[in-house]
């Protein structure tokens, strides 16, 4: 029989293997289709943020949508699916906010932040509207979503 925690565990590990399935599953059909396909979900631009692992040291990346962005920034959300722990590449990026992204094609150099709670107020009905989704996430869980900004650097 297994004990609350070890049930808690393998809940978190089924749902972080998944994750990472999709991610791969993304990651094969943008570069089968020449980043044609899943380039735009939900009208969406799909970024890959690049990371240092905060406890291996090793490069780190994933696929993200960026429901807010411009020519000097781009917002990410750290919703995990509404999951109450934060993302390993938000907690990554609190360890080393210098990082990269590619979006559009085009790798960029990065300072992310997490949005003050200011920033935040303003860019959360931003962001819900470019994806209701985000709004739903935040219902699943007690944390606060955070919110990311990644200063464009040239």
């Amino acid at each position: 029989m297994h004990s609350n925690k070890g049930q808690a565990l393998d809940k978190n590990m089924l749902k972080d293997g998944g994750a990472k399935l999709m991610n791969l599953a993304h990651r094969v059909v943008l570069t089968v289709s020449g980043n044609r396909l899943l380039a735009n979900p939900f009208g969406m631009p799909v970024i890959e943020l690049h990371t240092t692992g905060r406890k291996s040291g090793l490069p780190r990346s994933c696929y993200l949508t960026a429901p807010v962005h411009d020519a000097d920034r781009v917002v990410l959300v750290a919703s995990k699916g509404g999951d109450d722990r934060h993302p390993d590449w938000y907690r990554n990026l609190q360890a080393d906010p210098d990082a990269e992204l590619v979006i559009y094609g085009r790798r960029r150099k990065i300072h992310a932040h997490t949005a003050s709670p200011e920033e935040r107020a303003v860019l959360w009905p931003q962001i819900t509207a470019a994806y209701q989704g985000y709004a739903n996430y935040q219902k699943r869980t007690t944390r606060e979503i955070p919110v990311v900004i990644c200063e464009l650097k040239n």
